[in-house]
């Protein structure tokens, strides 16, 4: 089992990675800073409404219209928690922008991380996780990030080794 700051990490993690290979490989622009921070918060509306399993949130657009709903109810719930006077500096957390490059990396992020819970239980001998695992590796190609891309290639086969195959 794995919890949302768990999960939250990992996602912050890999944005950052997924950063620091567009600036040093592809020489293109993003605020690692803004990622991270956005990675850390992409899921803050789930202390409100929990986490529901992406196969259900997706299962048809219906469903996963009435979610998105949901989230932003929660996302406006909590951002009115939060003192007023404090309120800007959680506005673009709680509800980002998009289009931004910088939530685009988090949402690629997201996917390589369930990706990577796929191949750990896949490496456990878990089969149920192969066809989640194939779809999600197809999601991230689609995506069309090369740092994605590179992430996938270089990074991601070690999370199915065995911690002694690790040199």
């Amino acid at each position: 089992e794995e919890n949302d700051q768990e999960h939250s990490l990992q996602v912050a993690m890999i944005a950052h990675a997924l950063c620091v290979i567009r600036k040093t490989r592809y020489g293109l622009a993003v605020d690692e800073g803004m990622a991270i921070k956005l990675a850390v918060y992409h899921e803050a509306s789930e202390v409100i409404t929990g986490d529901l399993p992406t196969p259900i949130k997706y299962f048809n657009p219906g469903i996963k219209e009435a979610f998105k709903g949901i989230e932003a109810i929660a996302s406006r719930k909590l951002f009115q928690y939060i003192p007023e006077d404090l309120r800007e500096s959680y506005r673009p957390l709680l509800f980002p922008n998009e289009e931004s490059v910088e939530w685009k990396i988090v949402k690629a992020a997201d996917k390589i991380s369930a990706y990577l819970k796929c191949l750990e239980e896949t490496a456990l001998g878990n089969r149920e996780f192969l066809s989640a695992q194939r779809d999600l590796e197809g999601d991230i190609e689609a995506l069309n990030l090369p740092e994605a891309r590179d992430f996938m290639g270089e990074f991601s086969p070690s999370f199915a080794l065995p911690l002694d195959a690790l040199d």
